[in-house]
């Protein structure tokens, strides 16, 4: 299982950034995929998550209206766009997914995003 985010970087307040996640190694159209976000010295929080066929979607409280969860099965990608971000939308962002059959988690390396003028 292979997780690569990419997408992240600097950006000032109000802004907007796409996080692409590239997933390999497992039938991903069969997976829900999760966002996470850690910022330093703070727990690692749920963002949002996509069902597996990308019917359903759920974000976090702090973050709704200003992020949209999305995913193309055809090319083994989940998408993160972000919206009027804020300097405490400054950390790094996970892409995840969970193997009940196995009980673990997997995680990419994240993709750093700092909000800052």
């Amino acid at each position: 299982v292979q997780l690569v985010e990419s997408g992240g970087g600097l950006v000032q307040p109000g802004g907007s950034l796409r996080l692409s996640c590239a997933a390999s190694g497992f039938t991903f159209s069969n997976y829900h995929m999760r966002w996470y976000r850690q910022a330093p010295g703070k727990e690692r929080d749920l963002v949002a998550g996509i069902s597996s066929s990308g019917t359903r979607t759920d974000v976090a409280e702090s973050m709704k209206g200003r992020v949209t969860i999305s995913r193309d099965n055809a090319k083994n990608t989940v998408f993160l766009q972000m919206y009027s971000l804020k300097p405490e939308d400054t950390a790094m962002y996970y892409c995840n997914v969970y193997f009940s059959s196995t009980r673990r988690d997997y995680w990419g390396q994240g993709t750093q995003v700092t909000v800052s003028s």
